[in-house]
């Protein structure tokens, strides 16, 4: 990984390829979020009486993609610096 950051930034190209892998990291996380989302709720509805143990997994699991979204940013960032 740090060999690729460096390729990179030798190059030149990690201003011109870093706004497009945090693009992607952002748009992954969002498509990522929103069907945990429908999916929690398509269970909830179909079995409202879990719908507490549902909302906790989904809230966890929502904060690791968001974790993991971080990341990648802060990863683009470093390249484009």
């Amino acid at each position: 990984m740090l060999a690729f950051i460096t390729l990179l930034q030798a190059i030149n190209l990690g201003s011109a390829v870093s706004p497009i892998g945090a693009a992607l990291a952002v748009l992954g996380a969002a498509w990522g979020i929103g069907k945990i989302g429908s999916n929690a709720l398509e269970a909830m509805a179909r079995q409202p009486e879990a719908a507490g143990s549902l909302q906790s997994a989904m809230i966890i699991a929502g904060g690791l993609i968001e974790g993991a979204t971080l990341f990648a940013l802060v990863v683009c960032l470093l390249i484009a610096l």
